[in-house]
């Protein structure tokens, strides 16, 4: 397959104008500070790992307060098409409203002869392969047609010098695995400077090999080290043995996986445009459990908005930011935090000083080109941004209304809202986009901003409850 074949499916440097179109959705301006509580669902990144590990464990799982979206649900029905069950249990104390627990009861056989579909999840197309490879009969991975421009070359090349018997499409999607019930593994180089799922993928398979594995990587910096750590300390919890303190290099012995009885931290990087949005109005957001420790890269924005301008606290209460009314730039190096670059973008372009991000160059294979994206959308909205080689430079200007494009992208539409805060007459393309990791985004957003006490819906995959809701602060 030609290099052709895998442009993006949306160019964000042909912007065809600020007209709206029917289905866009307006971004509130609000009239006042917000004042809000807002409790977000779990982590997309922690309930993806879990369910791998559990899928692979020996015996069943449990766990709590899991996140229900499209990324999450596609991996249960992956799993589930591999022979896992995986079933809805009230959580403990069966609290009105709360988000059902998944117990996981992984087969004495994963199975194969199946067609799994990945949608545009990059832990779903990254991760599964090294698990499909344990199944008995061929898996076949296909997603979006926007997953098939994100790079899969360095873990299929991974997987064949493991000894599974696959076919690719030249390093893209779609991936056939033909699984013989077992993996030799062993040691592996491979360059996962695009993505640190890369490695992700091999360690949380890795321990069900038979000589484990050893995952090197020779190539630039990996981004977002945090998620590495991330797969190192969940494996670590279902008694896997990991060895990471050589740099650059990472072991996992051949073991039973445990067990795991785990509750699902609040997505961090989810909370990012909320806690956002109080250093933009100048007002209160709280989100309860926000973790005093935590391997989720989102916690980074903590220091982001303490430097641009936000009184951040975190207590045994969670987190409280309260934003003064200014709004400053910052200069930073969002390697380990890549995914926080919209946030972080649609924040410097309504500051009064200057902004650099840098690091950020892998993003570009993200759910869109996101450095292209967003400088195609501030632009068209009148911010002065400039994309260089590694990142984005934002000047302040005046912004406009006009619509903002999303690219199937859910971090460029919460972008989008972040604006609309202060720039009246955002209108955002697709913004259901945002279920891939947050269900409802628009009801809880609008939540946030009004005075009433309310629960956001639920994600519309299970009646049993609401996935995330906001009170009033006042």
């Amino acid at each position: 397959m030609s290099p052709a074949d895998h442009s993006p499916t949306a160019d964000p440097t042909s912007h065809p104008g600020p007209t709206t179109v029917p289905g866009d959705w307006s971004a509130p301006t609000p009239d006042r500070p917000v004042d809000a509580t807002v409790v977000l669902p779990g982590s997309k990144s922690l309930t993806n790992r879990y369910l791998v590990l559990a899928a692979l464990a020996g015996d069943r799982s449990r766990l709590r307060a899991p996140l229900r979206s499209r990324d999450t649900l596609l991996m249960a029905d992956a799993l589930r098409a591999l022979g896992v069950r995986i079933e809805d249990v009230a959580p403990d104390g069966d609290v009105a409203g709360a988000v059902p627990d998944w117990l996981v009861t992984p087969p004495a056989q994963l199975r194969g002869d199946v067609t799994i579909d990945c949608g545009l999840a990059g832990t779903v197309m990254r991760f599964l392969p090294a698990v499909a490879a344990l199944a008995q009969g061929t898996v076949r991975l296909d997603g979006d047609p926007q997953a098939r421009v994100r790079p899969m070359g360095p873990v299929v090349d991974s997987l064949r010098a493991l000894g599974v018997d696959l076919e690719d499409s030249g390093g893209y999607l779609p991936v056939t695995v033909r699984g013989r019930g077992a993996v030799r593994g062993g040691a592996v180089t491979l360059d996962a400077s695009a993505s640190s799922q890369f490695i992700s993928a091999l360690l949380l398979a890795g321990a069900r090999y038979d000589e484990g594995v050893t995952v090197h990587h020779d190539g630039r910096p990996v981004p977002s080290q945090p998620h590495i750590l991330m797969t190192v300390e969940t494996l670590r919890d279902a008694g896997a043995l990991v060895d990471d303190s050589e740099p650059d290099t990472w072991r996992v012995e051949p073991s039973e996986i445990n067990a795991l009885d785990v509750s699902i931290e609040p997505d961090l990087s989810n909370a990012g445009p909320f806690v956002a949005a109080a250093l933009v109005t100048g007002g209160t957001v709280h989100v309860p459990g926000w973790p005093q420790y935590t391997t989720q890269a989102g916690d980074l924005m903590r220091e982001i908005l303490d430097t641009m301008g936000a009184d951040v606290r975190l207590d045994r209460h969670g987190l409280t930011v309260t934003g003064s009314g200014e709004l400053f730039g910052i200069d930073i190096d969002l390697r380990d935090a890549a995914e926080l670059t919209p946030t972080v973008a649609a924040l410097a372009a309504l500051a009064s000083t200057p902004t650099s991000i840098r690091g950020v160059a892998h993003i570009r294979g993200h759910e869109t080109d996101r450095l292209a994206a967003l400088t195609a959308e501030l632009g068209a909205l009148g911010s002065a941004v400039t994309e260089t080689e590694d990142g984005l430079r934002i000047a302040p200007a005046t912004l406009h209304g006009g619509r903002f494009r999303t690219y199937h992208d859910h971090r460029m539409a919460t972008a989008g809202a972040i604006l609309g805060l202060r720039v009246p007459g955002v209108a955002v393309e697709d913004v259901e986009t945002t279920s891939k990791t947050l269900p409802d985004f628009p009801g809880l957003w609008a939540r946030m901003l009004s005075d009433g006490a309310t629960t956001a819906g639920s994600s519309g995959a299970t009646p049993a409850g609401p996935a995330a809701a906001v009170e009033s602060a006042r």
